[in-house]
């Protein structure tokens, strides 16, 4: 029967290494056992030393890829990664309201995880006030949190504030994550606030490497495929804070510099079908 198997879909840009954005979003789908399909919002010419070019896919192209694979496939969770500006993100809003895609995963890719800036403020406006209401699901890191609230994460009481701050900005269930750029630390605690009502602690070990390219990615594409299959949203934030970490414990070899996480590290889950699809 058509669309048995659980399909799920990635809004966003590709990396030429391969090493983040979409490319990682596929690989975790693919491992988690469900079918991955892509809406290119952009393609970025970057390796393991930087980003060196890019290109913003038109509107109409944009348009183009939901209609195929609304018109055919059965989407039963979606993400955005990047979306490159405010005419990008105001088109990906109005196709999620024309064709159902399931729960939305909001990676919001407003900056690095060292803190710089990835969109310029038009961007950063349009995303707070177009697509984050229409989030079940928002993954900021730990600068995208403070961007978000203009608020400083000096202590962990700041950190639950900000997440109660942007749940109040429409989205259902945050999870914010936590710093992770001081070879001084040892852990990493990311806080998540759901939409229920309850609110608990992810605490994970920090590897001191420069092989943690596509971990934000990673993170909301192994939520988005879950939830695609059905599983608990806290079950699935649970495995999907798992996943990385494990990602990125077993480091690969690609690339001189800031290299990819290792997704080949989890094991691979094999899809099944619904037969009440």
């Amino acid at each position: 029967m058509a669309n048995e198997l659980p399909q799920v879909a990635t809004i966003a840009g590709v990396d030429s290494d391969g090493s983040a954005g979409a490319q990682a979003d596929l690989h975790s789908f693919f491992m988690r056992g469900t079918y991955g399909t892509l809406i290119l919002t952009a393609a970025v010419a970057g390796n393991s030393y930087g980003i060196h070019d890019s290109q913003v896919m038109p509107l109409s192209f944009i348009d183009s890829q939901f209609k195929a694979l609304g018109e055919d496939l059965k989407i039963r969770a979606a993400k955005t990664g990047m979306l490159a500006d405010a005419a990008v993100i105001k088109n990906v809003a109005a196709n999620l309201q024309k064709y159902d895609f399931g729960p939305l995963v909001l990676d919001p890719v407003i900056s690095t995880k060292h803190g710089n800036m990835l969109l310029e403020t038009e961007a950063f406006e349009t995303l707070k006030t177009v697509l984050i209401p229409m989030a079940d699901v928002i993954t900021p890191n730990f600068y995208e949190a403070e961007h978000l609230t203009g608020m400083k994460l000096t202590d962990k009481d700041a950190i639950i504030k900000a997440a109660e701050a942007i749940h109040n900005m429409g989205a259902k269930n945050v999870m914010l994550k936590g710093r992770h750029d001081s070879a001084t630390q040892t852990e990493v605690s990311d806080y998540v606030l759901l939409d229920s009502g309850k609110r608990f602690w992810l605490t994970g070990p920090y590897y001191d490497t420069e092989r943690k390219n596509g971990t934000g990615d990673t993170l909301s594409a192994v939520i988005t495929a879950e939830l695609g299959k059905g599983t608990d949203l806290e079950d699935a934030i649970r495995l999907a804070k798992h996943f990385v970490d494990t990602a990125i414990a077993h480091e690969i070899p690609v690339g001189h510099k800031f290299g990819p996480i290792n997704h080949w590290a989890n094991p691979l889950v094999q899809p099944k079908t619904d037969p009440q699809a």
